[in-house]
C-alpha cells in the first residue's frame, strides 16, 4: 500500500534554530531527508509533507525555503502567525520562500494561550487562507479541543486537520473527555483529522492494540474519506519505538479496512487535501 506522510518533522541545528529543543534533549541532532527515506522507503511512503518543526519565528522563510527543495518532499506545511496584522504579507513572502511548494500551513497553538486563537483578527486570517486554498493544521493540547470545533464554526471555508487524533493521554487511559469532544469536532465537515502521533502519548512498550481504541474512533468519528496518515517522526521515536513500529500497528490496526479504505486513510485523502 502506498503511503504519503502527511506529518514529517525533518531537523538540521545547523542551518536552522529550534527554541524548544534544549541541548541534550533527544532530538537535538541532525534528522535528515536521507536518513528518514532510508528507512521509509521499504515501508512504502513514497513521498513526505514536511511540517514546519516551530524554528526561531524569523526562520520560518528560511525552513519553507530549505525543506522545499529537498528529494522526496512534496510540499511544505509551513509556520505561520495568524494573530499578526501583517498577515497577509507574510503568507505571500512564504509562499514566495517555498518556490510554489507550500500546501498548508500551521501554527502552533498547544504551547499558547487559548486567547491567541480567540481573537477576530485570528479567525479573519484563517479565513484569508479559506480563500487562497491552504489548509491549516491545528496542534492542540486534549483539554484545548474546543478551540478546534470554534475555529470550524467561524471559517467554514477553511479545510483545518487536526493533528495527532486530537493529542489523547493514552498513558493516562484518557479515552474520556476525549472521545465525546472529538465527536464535536468531526460534526463540522471541514475538518480532517490526522492519524499521527499518537505513540507519543503512550509509554514505552506501547502495540498496536494500545493504540486501537484511539484510531478506531477517529475513523469512526470522522469516516475514512476524512482521515489522513503521518508519521510524526522524529518526535514519534521518544516514547521508544520506531517509524517501522508506528507503520506497522496502523497497518495491524486496520487489516480488516477494504483496499479501498486503506487507499484513502494511506494517500488518496492526503492527494486530494494538499494536491501531491
Amino acid at each position: 500500500m502506498r503511503i504519503i506522510d502527511t506529518h514529517l518533522h525533518l531537523i538540521y541545528p545547523d542551518r536552522l534554530a529550534y527554541p524548544w529543543i534544549a541541548p541534550g534533549h533527544a532530538l537535538n541532532r541532525p534528522w535528515t531527508v536521507e536518513q528518514y527515506f532510508a528507512e521509509a522507503t521499504s515501508l512504502g511512503i513514497d513521498a513526505a509533507l514536511h511540517m514546519e518543526v516551530d524554528v526561531s519565528e524569523d526562520q520560518i522563510e528560511a525552513e519553507t525555503r530549505f525543506v522545499t527543495g529537498l528529494s522526496g518532499i512534496a510540499g511544505a506545511i509551513a509556520a505561520c502567525r495568524p494573530e499578526y496584522a501583517d498577515f497577509a504579507a507574510q503568507i505571500e513572502h512564504i509562499v514566495e520562500a517555498g518556490q510554489g511548494r507550500v500546501k498548508g500551513f500551521r501554527r502552533v497553538l498547544h504551547v499558547a494561550p487559548d486567547a491567541l486563537s480567540e481573537s477576530d483578527l485570528f479567525v479573519e486570517n484563517l479565513r484569508l487562507l479559506g480563500a487562497l486554498g491552504f489548509p491549516f493544521d491545528l496542534c492542540l493540547r486534549s483539554d484545548q479541543l474546543s478551540i478546534a470545533s470554534r475555529l470550524a464554526r467561524l471559517a467554514p471555508e477553511v479545510t483545518f486537520v487536526l493533528d495527532h487524533c486530537g493529542n489523547p493521554d493514552i498513558k493516562g487511559q484518557g479515552l474520556d473527555p476525549w472521545r465525546g469532544k472529538l465527536l464535536e469536532i468531526a460534526a463540522s465537515p471541514n475538518v480532517i483529522c490526522k492519524v499521527s502521533g499518537i505513540v507519543s502519548h503512550c509509554a514505552p512498550g506501547w502495540t498496536a492494540e494500545t493504540l486501537r481504541p484511539y484510531v478506531e474512533h477517529v475513523i469512526t468519528s470522522f469516516g475514512w474519506d476524512r482521515v489522513v496518515w503521518g508519521s510524526d517522526h522524529p518526535v514519534a521515536t521518544l516514547t521508544g519505538g520506531t517509524l517501522t513500529d508506528w507503520v506497522t500497528a496502523t497497518h495491524t490496526i486496520v487489516s480488516g479496512a477494504s483496499d479501498d479504505e486503506k487507499a484513502a486513510l494511506f494517500h488518496r485523502n492526503a492527494e486530494r487535501v494538499w494536491r501531491v
